[in-house]
């Protein structure tokens, strides 16, 4: 076990988290083995402090710690049994490190080699494109063929990024191979891609002249695309594979298309549901009968009962869009708005004049009964 945890990071009983974290920060830094290559004693400071650092910064381990001290711990008290072989049952010291310092175990590219290693072959990155189609095209579905700018496999190299088709890859020298490097300033440590191999922790020794030893070249490609029926604006389609291609041979990235539906000069959508404003004219609203309604699927027929008002709604049922996923469709709702007639001639004027004083209140019965409320404001 070691010395009192509370001596180990050098804070008082009463410190915060804050100042635990600024302990451990500062030690960490002094004693990590990158900056003391084949130091007993160093490498045996940083496992204290790392240990010190797992217990206080917890909670409840550092409750158990105060009231019963190292024996808390011990045959894997508090779960601390079940870490690393090696180290009392706790959390290896250099993966503390890594979390604390945002994931990396060493100093590459500030003073000597990280204990991981980068993988050469990184995945591609997924792409995003957007695309506009009819409602049509989303009430009955339809292919379409985008052109898609992206890094596809070398074809030079095999996608290996070296010239000789093989793999030459070696360690990178600026990061000792873990992709990122790390600069310390005070207290604050900063980490960034490594400039060298752009994250990959590896160099390609015998580079390609085409693809500049990355694997993969920029193209424009046909990608072909399927649409469902009954999709709407928002609606994300992945391809799979037709992102960037990987570096040196890493997996392909997806491609994300997102769908935008035009408006339409004539319905409206509201999710299944379509609308539509019809005017129709005062004889059919007078004396009813069937109109030749517009859906996506061609005309049918509505039939307009005798004496209908402006401002009715009828619903056609079934002529709606389609479920995206499963059966059914959603429904036509019409409008209809009386349309009066404008432009009369004289001789019209006087037809339509005749007409109206053939009608008594029963004819106009909303004209009569607002008349009566509102005949004591008319006086």
């Amino acid at each position: 076990m070691a010395d009192d945890y509370y001596s180990v990071l050098g804070v008082d009983k009463g410190a915060d988290d804050a100042a635990i974290k600024k302990a451990y920060r500062k030690l960490a830094m002094k004693y990590h083995p990158d900056r003391n290559p084949d130091d007993k004693v160093a490498e045996e400071k940083f496992k204290e402090v790392g240990e010190a650092y797992e217990v206080l910064s917890n909670p409840d381990k550092r409750a158990a710690y105060d009231r019963l001290g190292h024996e808390a711990f011990k045959n894997g008290g508090m779960g601390g049994a079940g870490g690393a072989g090696g180290f009392g049952g706790f959390t290896d010291p250099m993966d503390i490190f890594a979390q604390f310092f945002g994931g990396m175990g060493g100093f590459g590219g500030f003073g000597g080699g990280g204990r991981r290693q980068a993988d050469p072959r990184q995945p591609g990155a997924d792409l995003r494109q957007y695309l506009r189609i009819s409602l049509e095209e989303a009430a009955h579905g339809c292919e379409r063929k985008l052109k898609v700018e992206r890094r596809v496999a070398c074809d030079a190299c095999g996608a290996t990024g070296s010239k000789d088709g093989k793999e030459g890859f070696k360690v990178c020298q600026t990061c000792h191979g873990s992709g990122v490097v790390t600069r310390q300033s005070g207290f604050f440590v900063q980490q960034s891609t490594c400039p060298t191999c752009r994250g990959t922790g590896h160099t390609v020794s015998n580079p390609c002249s085409k693809c500049r030893g990355e694997g993969r070249v920029r193209k424009v490609e046909e990608v072909e695309l399927r649409i469902p029926a009954g999709v709407d604006t928002g609606v994300s389609m992945r391809v799979a594979g037709k992102g960037d291609a990987g570096l040196h041979g890493g997996e392909n990235g997806d491609l994300y298309v997102e769908l935008e539906v035009a408006e339409h000069d004539i319905f409206t959508r509201e999710g299944m549901d379509l609308y539509i404003s019809m005017p129709i004219s005062l004889l059919d609203a007078t004396r009813g009968g069937a109109v030749s309604v517009p859906t996506l699927d061609g005309p049918t027929k509505l039939k307009i009962p005798a004496g209908t008002a402006g401002g009715t709604t009828f619903r056609v049922r079934g002529q709606g869009m389609p479920a995206l996923r499963g059966n059914g469709r959603g429904d036509l709702m019409v409008g209809v708005m009386v349309e009066t007639p404008s432009g009369l001639n004289s001789k019209q004027m006087k037809a339509l004049e005749s007409f109206f004083a053939t009608l008594d209140e029963d004819n106009l019965p909303e004209i009569r009964d607002f008349a009566k409320h509102a005949a004591r404001y008319l006086k």
